[in-house]
């Protein structure tokens, strides 16, 4: 951005989130469980928009906690060109590896619960690998690191809440502002939610869908511009006004009427 800044180069970025996903108590928890595992295990977690934050009605949050770590745990990691049903890979580099190995031990260390995964190697898979088990932390507060910071990697960290607005609260109390999902069966509800979440993107009832006829990006240091669809393509476009005068010669515009002197 000060690169671009020295000629007033026009500049998109699409940054990093730290994206929360909101489970209401009226949320069918078995439908939920899907989109909660894609939403921080696809790639690896390796992805920008993941739901990295869970916020769970504190009502249902003991059965739903308790069906994802389930799934969690059945979830194979290994190589996907030998092991034909491995839902997780390694991560992409050494450095992302101890990277997100790292925060794990942050997670432990300030105090979360860990309910599943953590830095034991995954089972069956090759000790020199990158892999990092799908991993759960419940307990995290606001001031931890692992709530904090974008760890890009298959890290989970679960809060509850109260009421709508202590949600809401909590999903924007974030530096970034990339996506964001709503889960509840109250569609009014939903609308109300996503309008006012600090975001670029938002699912109901789903998290991670993309489609290219739609804009990407986000907000707050989650980046500027869009990307996708036409607004896309307005990032490297140049608007010019022009203003005709339909009255010319016939009708003075009035400001300085030289035919008045």
């Amino acid at each position: 951005m000060s690169s671009a800044a020295k000629n007033v180069t026009p500049i998109t970025l699409e940054l990093g989130g730290k994206s929360a996903m909101i489970v209401f108590e009226d949320a069918d928890i078995e439908a939920t469980l899907e989109w909660i595992l894609m939403g921080i295990f696809f790639n690896q977690g390796q992805v920008c928009s993941a739901t990295s934050r869970l916020l769970v009605h504190e009502s249902i949050a003991p059965a739903l906690l308790e069906r994802l770590v389930e799934e969690a745990q059945r979830l194979v990691v290994g190589d996907p060109l030998t092991t034909a049903d491995a839902k997780l890979g390694p991560l992409v580099s050494k450095p992302q590896f101890e990277r997100v190995r790292g925060y794990i031990k942050s997670g432990i260390e300030q105090g979360a619960t860990l309910l599943c995964g953590g830095l034991e190697p995954p089972a069956g898979t090759h000790p020199s690998g990158f892999f990092v088990s799908p991993t759960i932390f419940a307990d995290v507060t606001d001031d931890m690191t692992i709530w904090k910071e974008e760890i890009f990697g298959p890290v989970l960290c679960v809060r509850t809440f109260k009421t709508e607005s202590e949600a809401v609260a909590a999903a924007n109390n974030s530096p970034y502002g990339l996506a964001a999902a709503v889960i509840s069966k109250d569609l009014e509800r939903c609308e109300r939610v996503v309008r006012a979440l600090e975001v670029g993107i938002c699912w109901v009832n789903c998290s991670q869908p993309t489609y290219v006829e739609l804009p990407w990006g986000g907000v707050k240091k989650s980046g500027i511009g869009r990307e996708l669809g036409p607004w896309g393509l307005d990032n490297y476009l140049n608007i010019k006004q022009i203003t005709r005068y339909a009255a010319y010669g016939n009708t003075p515009f009035g400001w300085y009427d030289t035919r008045k002197a």
